[in-house]
C-alpha cells in the first residue's frame, strides 16, 4: 500500500478546507453585528467557542492519527463539517448559526491536524518545503474565502453557505480518493499507547513555540474579525476589506523565491525570528491607519513577515518531535493556533469596548515580540536554532 499522500493532494485539501473555513471569520463578525444586531463581544464569544471546539478537534485528530486510523480520522473531520454546513444553508437564524459554527469548528480542528500530520510523513521533499507549500495553500484558501464572502454576502447568507459546502465537498472527494494510505512510521502496535521519546529540552521548546504561535494567531484573528468592523467604521466599504486579502494572497504567491532564499541560507530559528519580528511590527502601523492605502501598506509588511517566518514553524516542531509522536505535536501546534484564533476576537472586542483600537494593537505587538524573544533565547541556549 502507498506510504504517503502526494503533496499536490495535501495542497488542494488544505486550500479547500481553509477557503471554506475562512468564510466563517469575517462573516460571523459582520453578519452578527450588522445583520443580527449583536455586539462585537457577543460575536467574539461565538468565535471563541468555535475555536475552543476546534482545539478539541485538534487534540482528537492528533490522538486518532497516532493511535487509530489516519484515513478514518480524516473522513470523520471532513464529514462533520460538511454535514453541518449543508444544514446551515436552510437553517441560519442566530442560535442555529452560532451552534452550527461550533460544530464546524470541531470538524475543522480534526481535519487541519490530520493534514499536518500526513504532511509530516512526506519523504519525497524536505519538511521545510512541504510545510511551506501547505502554508501557501492555507493562505490562498484564506484569500479566496475572504474575497468571495465580501461579494457573496450581498446575494444572501444561503448563497455563502452553498459555496462553502461546495468547498467541503471537494475536500471530502480528495480525502476519500487519496488519503487511504499507511504512513511509514506506523506499525501494527500503533494503536497502543507508547512512551513519548521526544527529548525533554525539545518538548520544552515546542511548548514555547506553541505559546508564540498562540500570540501570533490571537493577533492575526483581529485581521479576520475586528478589522472588518474597524475599517467599515472608518468609512471603508466591506468589499475593500475583502480586497486587502487579495493583495495578501498575491504577495504570498510571488514571494516564494524570497522564501526559498531564506530556506537555503538561514537556520530555521533565525528565519522565524526575522519574519515574526516584521509581522509583529506591522501591527503598530494600525495605530495610525486611517485611509484604505494605509491598510494596504500594512498588509504588505505583514505578509512579507508572514511568508518568511510562519510557514516553517510547524516544520521546526516536526524536526524536534519523535517519529511516532508527530501527530501529537502537530496537534499541539494546531491547538495553540486555534486557541489564538479563539481568544483574538473576544480579546479584541473587549479591549475596544473598554479602551481603544490603538491600545489593542500596541498590546498584541508587545505580546508577539515578547514570546518570540523567549523562543529564540531558549533555542539558542539549547543549540536548537536549526531543530
Amino acid at each position: 500500500m502507498q506510504k504517503e499522500v502526494r503533496l499536490r493532494w495535501l495542497f488542494l485539501a488544505n486550500l479547500l478546507n481553509n477557503a471554506g473555513a475562512v468564510f466563517m471569520w469575517p462573516l460571523t463578525t459582520i453578519y452578527m453585528h450588522n445583520y443580527l444586531k449583536q455586539s462585537l463581544t457577543f460575536s467574539g464569544i461565538v468565535l471563541f467557542l468555535m475555536s475552543m471546539a476546534m482545539i478539541a478537534g485538534n487534540y482528537l485528530g492528533g490522538h486518532l492519527f497516532d493511535h487509530w486510523r489516519p484515513y478514518f480520522t480524516a473522513l470523520l473531520g471532513g464529514g462533520i463539517s460538511t454535514v453541518m454546513l449543508a444544514t446551515l444553508i436552510f437553517w441560519h437564524s442566530l442560535w442555529p448559526y452560532a451552534i452550527g459554527l461550533i460544530i464546524v469548528g470541531f470538524g475543522d480542528g480534526i481535519s487541519m491536524t490530520v493534514v499536518n500530520a500526513y504532511a509530516a510523513t512526506v519523504t519525497t521533499r524536505s519538511n521545510r518545503y512541504v510545510f511551506n507549500m501547505l502554508y501557501l495553500a492555507l493562505n490562498v484558501g484564506v484569500v479566496i474565502g475572504t474575497l468571495l464572502v465580501g461579494y457573496l454576502l450581498d446575494l444572501g447568507i444561503s448563497v455563502v453557505f452553498i459555496v462553502t459546502t461546495i468547498c467541503y465537498l471537494g475536500l471530502m472527494a480528495i480525502t476519500i480518493s487519496t488519503f487511504n494510505v499507511t504512513p511509514a512510521h506506523r506499525t501494527a502496535t500503533a494503536t497502543t499507547k507508547a512512551a513519548d521519546t521526544t527529548p525533554s529540552n525539545h518538548r520544552q521548546l515546542i511548548w514555547m513555540i506553541c505559546l508564540m504561535i498562540f500570540t501570533i494567531y490571537l493577533s492575526y484573528a483581529l485581521w479576520e474579525s475586528i478589522l472588518s468592523v474597524h475599517m467599515t467604521n472608518l468609512g471603508i466599504p466591506f468589499r475593500r476589506y475583502s480586497e486587502v486579502w487579495t493583495i495578501n494572497g498575491l504577495l504570498i504567491i510571488v514571494s516564494q523565491p524570497i522564501v526559498s532564499l531564506f530556506n537555503e541560507r538561514f537556520k530555521i530559528g533565525t528565519q522565524i525570528g526575522f519574519g515574526i519580528t516584521l509581522f509583529a511590527l506591522s501591527f503598530l502601523g494600525l495605530v495610525f491607519a486611517r485611509q484604505y492605502v494605509d491598510f494596504i501598506i500594512i498588509m504588505v509588511v505583514l505578509t512579507i513577515g508572514e511568508v518568511i517566518g510562519l510557514p516553517i514553524a510547524p516544520a521546526w516542531v516536526d524536526d524536534m518531535a519523535a517519529d511516532d509522536q508527530r501527530g501529537k505535536y502537530q496537534g499541539r501546534y494546531n491547538m495553540a493556533l486555534s486557541l489564538g484564533r479563539a481568544v483574538g476576537p473576544l480579546f479584541g472586542g473587549m479591549m475596544v469596548a473598554q479602551f481603544s483600537y490603538s491600545l489593542l494593537f500596541i498590546t498584541v505587538t508587545v505580546l508577539m515580540l515578547g514570546s518570540l524573544a523567549l523562543v529564540l533565547w531558549r533555542a539558542r541556549h539549547e543549540h536548537l536554532l536549526n531543530g
